[in-house]
């Protein structure tokens, strides 16, 4: 569910599942990981063929998730993965897997 206020997810898990829905924020997950957790912006946007500001909303969607958070250092920004927060994914996946 939404808050209307801030047009923000409700809770941790839909913000979480928003945030994995779009296959081009799963390339950029899956890209941090194997580039060891950290990249900068112009790092991220040189894996897509679209323009700077849909790389830029999609970068916003995964840190309103708390899938990535960012840190600045002069102009450049270095994004980095949250994996307890991608845990929470793990978590709630494996429930479906578990012995009852």
């Amino acid at each position: 569910m939404t808050n209307r206020k801030s047009k923000r997810p409700a809770d941790a898990y839909e913000a979480l599942f928003i945030a994995l829905a779009h296959p081009a924020r799963r390339r950029i997950v899956h890209t941090l990981f194997f580039k060891g957790g950290a990249m900068t912006a112009g790092e991220i946007a040189h894996i897509f063929d679209h323009a700077w500001p849909t790389t830029t909303r999609h970068l916003q969607v995964l840190e309103a998730g708390g899938i990535i958070r960012h840190e600045r250092k002069g102009r450049a920004r270095t994004y980095r993965l949250d994996k307890k927060r991608l845990a929470l994914a793990r978590d709630w996946l494996n429930i479906f897997f578990e012995k009852p």
